[in-house]
């Protein structure tokens, strides 16, 4: 038995002609294509890269883990938001080519491949920096904790006093 595959992308449409005109040939989701489709999945820890013999077909984790990629480079972490892209984002649809996997299993893959995640991820990160194709931006939290005042009742006052 195979897994779930989208359309082909040279496959004719209406408008444009091809989905493939939807991606230019410098956005980013042709990179994340081509890193994911370089990788050995299997070797790096990702479960259920093999098709299994019966059943009903799973997503292959090459195209869940682009999505998860995608959503890193654009911050896009929940796996519900990540469904809506799926059916919203034309890069998405390019991306996965017009799959769209539903939240349940965009969370179990996440969860079931955690540490896989980390070193693919690793990867990804270094290659980029490597290839320079994405600046070094600094992030800075404020760990600050300031005390809320919710009290409507002037300064003084006791609750129910007259």
């Amino acid at each position: 038995m195979t897994q779930i595959s989208g359309f082909e992308r040279a496959q004719l449409l209406l408008l444009p002609e091809a989905i493939d005109d939807y991606a230019g040939a410098d956005n980013p989701v042709r990179f994340i294509d081509a890193f994911v489709d370089g990788r050995d999945l299997k070797s790096a820890g990702f479960d259920r890269v093999e098709a299994k013999a019966m059943g009903r077909p799973g997503y292959a984790p090459g195209d869940l883990l682009k999505l998860y990629i995608y959503g890193y480079l654009n911050r896009v972490r929940s796996s519900r938001r990540l469904e809506a892209e799926c059916h919203r984002n034309i890069e998405v649809i390019w991306l996965l080519r017009t799959l769209k996997p539903d939240f349940k299993t965009i969370a179990d893959f996440r969860a079931g491949n955690r540490k896989a995640f980390r070193a693919v991820f690793r990867e990804f990160v270094v290659l980029c920096r490597k290839l320079d194709l994405f600046g070094r931006e600094l992030l800075a939290v404020d760990g600050t904790r300031i005390k809320a005042v919710n009290n409507t009742w002037p300064a003084g006052h006791a609750k129910g006093a007259k």
